[in-house]
């Protein structure tokens, strides 16, 4: 029996065509997918593994302890983001699984210790992944964000600082670079973001 003839007889939260399911993310991939926005989660490794087909839900999932960080629909392999967070130039391997998200909680995830998983790639019963989905909630509204990067760069002209500034950019990346937000048109609520998370960057307070 091939993997897809294994998805199609499988998957007890088939309900009109559809699997449910949930993945597991890498510790190191639910960092990178923190510090990046990508449309799509690519998973590789899973050659001979019973898996998702195109068309079904998700639920995407870090360990220890168990937690919800996105849901999304199984999309084709030609459905990828740009870039691969691990290896930019990297083609799409046999068994790679991709993952269209639908919703985000990489900031607040949800808690998930009541699901037993059997590896990477679990079959979830459809009123499983309901109520793990469920507590999300509804999505967060939109608002708009005032996003900057301030860097003192030496330079003999302006053309050379700002050739200065984006190859900084590319080597230090947001795991090294504080990034500074605020809503639009409330800049005293600014915050500095390092890593995904918020960074206190007055040195005055660590006093």
């Amino acid at each position: 029996m091939t993997t897809e003839t294994a998805h199609r007889a499988g998957g007890p939260g088939r309900a009109d065509g559809v699997g449910t399911w949930a993945v597991l993310l890498p510790a190191e991939r639910y960092e990178a997918e923190r510090l990046v926005h990508h449309d799509t989660l690519e998973l590789t490794g899973l050659t001979g593994v019973v898996r998702p087909g195109p068309g079904d839900q998700v639920a995407v999932l870090v360990d220890a302890p168990p937690r919800l960080v996105a849901l999304g629909r199984v999309a084709a392999t030609g459905q990828r983001h740009r870039e691969d967070p691990d290896d930019p130039q990297s083609d799409v391997e046999p068994g790679t699984l991709v993952v269209a998200y639908t919703r985000r909680a990489f900031d607040e995830p949800a808690p998930a210790d009541l699901l037993t998983l059997d590896g990477p790639v679990t079959a979830l019963e459809l009123a499983a992944f309901r109520a793990l989905a469920d507590q999300l909630g509804p999505p967060p509204a939109r608002r708009t964000w005032l996003v900057s990067l301030d860097l003192p760069i030496e330079a003999a002209t302006p053309a050379e600082a700002v050739r200065l500034f984006w190859s900084y950019v590319q080597e230090l990346g947001p795991r090294e670079l504080p990034a500074f937000v605020s809503p639009a048109g409330d800049e005293l609520a600014m915050q500095a973001f390092v890593l995904g998370a918020e960074a206190n960057q007055d040195p005055e307070e660590d006093d």
